[in-house]
């Protein structure tokens, strides 16, 4: 499901905790219902010529931690005419990504598809292998999109980070310290090495962000401990990273390309968001800065209010599915952020206007956020 980032937010939510809470052999049965559906949802081509694909059987984990995805194993066969030579696959966007890996061959083929994408043409005698480059080329994307816009505690975390201190010495301390450490243990989880429960992870990650962002509120510099805690926490973010990457492995053949890829991926969204976060309150800083740019910034943050409130209102459709969330989830916090900028702007006069109005009001906030998140997966 691609529409949402969280199905307890979607429409059909009381039918998917229903199937959650289903014993296997319920939900195998319901599934085995569902199959026409699916499978006229998948396209599979031999030498371009689509053939169906005809349902096995489905195996179903027992009953869990209804609140989490659990596994199920699903087979299907398809015939393919007599001499072919190459099978493309790919399923509808609804479906979300599909991670696809040919075996039993030399030179496999291994391929991360987004949602609706098709495969390139897979040799059924194998060697369409990707080389290391291409790996790495291909997952470098595979890490931005689990930062942006899918990683939303990784993002705030970052800007947590971004709102101690908008000078770059310490910005830049705290960002690499951090990327160092989140590199580290996600090289050890991917190699199996370390393995921490994401029940133990996902609170701790939250907590972090909790505290950056508190801190924040108190201190308006890089203190003694700050170094070493976000060194800590970055081990912790990684091994999250880690439990995204679980989800659909690394392949074999290439797995240190993909795995630098995937991270230099991590990198450069984080970059993104930070870059973006300077950018919407750049003006402000260059005014509480000494810049007479006052009336520049009153015209500059009001567009960009009226602009920011037109996209949270008219939530086009094209937006909402690049970012995979509704608009409001982006739109609003960035409606925020221009809105405290035009004041920390409008009380210039005031000392250290900018920490006052803008970065302190929105660590808190994202201390709240930070907060409720650990609370529900602790809790709830």
């Amino acid at each position: 499901m691609t529409a949402v980032t969280d199905t307890a937010t979607a429409p059909e939510a009381t039918r998917y905790d229903t199937l959650r809470a289903m014993a296997p052999a319920e939900l195998e049965a319901e599934f085995a219902a569902f199959w026409p559906q699916m499978a006229t949802a998948m396209t599979i081509l031999a030498d371009g010529t689509p053939v169906a694909p005809a349902f096995v059987s489905v195996a179903i984990d027992p009953i869990g931690d209804v609140e989490v995805t659990r596994a199920s194993q699903l087979q299907f066969t398809a015939t393919l005419p007599q001499g072919t030579q190459t099978v493309q696959v790919g399923w509808a966007s609804e479906f979300g990504v599909l991670v696809l890996r040919q075996m039993g061959v030399d030179a496999p083929y291994d391929g991360y598809l987004e949602a609706g994408a098709m495969s390139d043409p897979i040799t059924l005698a194998g060697g369409d292998q990707a080389t290391g480059w291409e790996t790495f080329a291909r997952y470098i994307p595979i890490g931005f999109d689990h930062i942006v816009p899918k990683g939303l505690d990784h993002i705030l975390f970052v800007l947590g980070l971004f709102f101690l201190s908008a000078r770059m010495r310490p910005l830049l301390t705290q960002v690499s310290l951090f990327t160092l450490a989140h590199t580290i243990t996600l090289a050890l989880a991917a190699l199996g090495i370390v393995v921490i429960p994401g029940s133990i992870v996902e609170p701790l990650i939250a907590a972090s962000i909790v505290y950056v962002a508190v801190e924040n509120i108190f201190m308006s510099h890089l203190s003694r401990w700050r170094p070493y805690i976000v060194f800590g926490f970055g081990l912790l973010h990684g091994l999250g990273f880690a439990s995204v990457l679980a989800e659909f492995g690394l392949p074999e053949n290439t797995f240190v390309p993909a795995l630098i890829g995937f991270n230099v991926g991590v990198e450069v969204g984080q970059l993104a968001v930070i870059s973006v976060m300077f950018l919407c309150v750049w003006q402000a800083l260059r005014v509480d800065r000494g810049r007479n740019e006052v009336s520049q910034g009153f015209v500059l943050y009001g567009m960009l209010i009226a602009a920011s409130a037109a996209l949270i209102w008219l939530n086009p459709t094209m937006i909402s599915a690049a970012i995979e969330a509704p608009t409001w989830l982006f739109g609003a916090p960035l409606l925020a952020i221009f809105a405290l900028s035009l004041g920390s702007i409008h009380l210039r006069d005031h000392l250290d206007s900018y920490r006052r109005i803008v970065a302190i009001p929105a660590s808190a906030a994202i201390a709240f956020v930070g907060a409720y998140w650990f609370i529900e997966r602790v809790f709830l």
